[in-house]
């Protein structure tokens, strides 16, 4: 037979809207807490989740959609947000887009459907334009990327910034024909462009880019077809992991020697950059403090819905590696 809230409420001696206030985290003492706790424990009771979402605006769960978890940038972001939000008492729901657009909207329908408290949102630019946060129901924190158009709390690294610190870096080592090569989905990607743009500019050197899906394979294409051309690069600026690592199996394939032939340097303190040969030079994010700071984001934000909308900008560390030795 199934177990009942009535059930429970009799076992710990205490009435069904003690019980009910203990599950929601009601205002009951310690003792009377531990009690129905204890109550479940013995009977086997478990609680009609879709019922109590129905009886109340939040659900003590959040959602996470994230681009594409295969990124190790993002494994380490999640688990840096279910941190906080274990030790907070919530559940979280992951959700991976693929950098699809229709995906994340599916995913945000599925979030109202939920009825989660809010969600941790790492959009493609079309997502960011799509967004209608007073629309969902819910609070938005974007993480990795924002642009403009977002009207929501967001963290995000300072993506001009360290562009132009690897491109400093590697003019510093005599590197004067730089390349980049760039997600074509995110502002991330753009911003990134951006500031790799401007530092070329600054040192009057032409900014030769690519731009590709965010993934190793394609990157892979992208860089195998650069280096067949007689004008390919001396250095090349990756502006995530993934497409670093593409273009390492590239080079590999060609046989073109790092740094020797091709300096390379990117983004992603990844765990395999330091034990390739040479070690990869890259901006190492603070994953984990933009995964911590995004779920402290959002609970604020469900205390005080009306306060300012607040934008954290953080910065990368540079690693300098073997990949960018000075130039020969």
């Amino acid at each position: 037979m199934t177990t009942s809230i009535k059930d429970v409420a009799r076992l710990a001696g205490v009435s069904v809207a003690t019980v009910s206030r203990a599950l929601g985290n009601g205002p009951v003492s310690a003792a009377l807490k531990a009690r129905v706790e204890a109550a479940i424990a013995a009977s086997g009771y478990r609680p009609n989740l879709s019922a109590r979402r129905l009886r109340s605006q939040h659900s003590g769960t959040i959602g996470l959609i994230v681009s594409d978890i295969r990124n190790p940038f993002f494994t380490a972001v999640s688990r840096a947000v279910e941190d906080v939000a274990y030790r907070a008492g919530m559940r979280v729901i992951l959700c991976n887009t693929d950098e699809n657009p229709d995906k994340e909207a599916m995913y945000l329908r599925l979030m109202q459907e939920e009825r989660v408290s809010g969600v941790i949102f790492s959009a493609t630019r079309a997502g960011v334009d799509a967004l209608d946060v007073a629309g969902l129901g819910f609070p938005v924190v974007m993480i990795d990327r924002a642009g403009a158009a977002a009207r929501c709390d967001a963290v995000l690294l300072d993506n001009r910034t360290a562009a132009a610190q690897l491109v400093e870096h590697l003019l510093e080592r005599g590197y004067r024909r730089i390349g980049g090569l760039f997600g074509n989905t995110s502002s991330t990607g753009a911003e990134r462009h951006a500031g790799f743009a401007e530092a070329m500019e600054r040192a009057g050197l032409p900014a030769a880019a690519r731009f590709a899906a965010p993934s190793a394979e394609a990157a892979q294409a992208a860089v195998a077809a650069w280096l067949a051309e007689a004008d390919a690069p001396e250095a090349l600026v990756a502006s995530n992991g993934l497409l670093l690592l593409g273009a390492v199996k590239a080079v590999r394939a060609a046989g073109v020697a790092v740094p020797g032939q091709l300096a390379l340097a990117g983004f992603d303190n990844d765990s395999w950059t330091e034990l390739a040969d040479p070690g990869m030079t890259v901006i190492a994010q603070p994953v984990d403090e933009i995964g911590r700071v995004a779920m402290e984001m959002l609970l604020e934000r469900l205390r005080q819905p009306e306060r300012p909308l607040r934008k954290v900008v953080l910065s990368g560390r540079l690693l300098a590696r073997g990949s960018s030795r000075e130039k020969g």
